[in-house]
């Protein structure tokens, strides 16, 4: 299986999952959220807290569809790149607040990873077409 191939395979599933996830805390936040490894949440009108993170989640899975539709490979790379930073912070924020460590590093952590390589293969993908592509003389790389 080529990079292209991969770099696209965990786009896709990596904006299905997400996309799962921030509909879940849109639909049904009070069912998904203990799984995020926090050891509270808000209640009553608190809740609606949950809603930004469905919404921000939501929103992260719609940019990657609509940038793997655009064939803006590279800028996908880019952006994924920066994608790869909120599960840092999740990760960061529930072990700051003594939430679950399985959760961090085994959700949280895991999800940064896994976003963090697709992004390197598609900024990869595109440093590699860029090498095969013949330059007119005369012409800096």
């Amino acid at each position: 299986m080529t990079t292209s191939r991969i770099a696209t395979a965990l786009s896709l599933i990596g904006a299905a999952f997400i996309l799962y996830i921030g509909l879940s805390y849109l639909i049904s936040p009070q069912a998904i959220a203990p799984g995020f490894g926090l050891p509270a949440w808000p209640d009553g009108e608190a809740t609606a807290f949950m809603n930004l993170k469905g919404v921000r989640d939501t929103v992260f899975g719609v940019l990657v569809l609509a940038l793997l539709a655009a064939k803006q490979r590279y800028a996908l790379g880019i952006a994924t790149l920066v994608i790869a930073l909120v599960p840092v912070g999740d990760m960061l924020t529930v072990l700051s607040w003594h939430g679950s460590t399985a959760a961090a590093f085994g959700i949280h952590g895991l999800t940064a990873a896994l976003v963090f390589l697709a992004g390197g293969m598609l900024i990869r993908e595109h440093q590699l077409a860029e090498r095969a592509t013949p330059r007119p003389i005369g012409v800096p790389a």
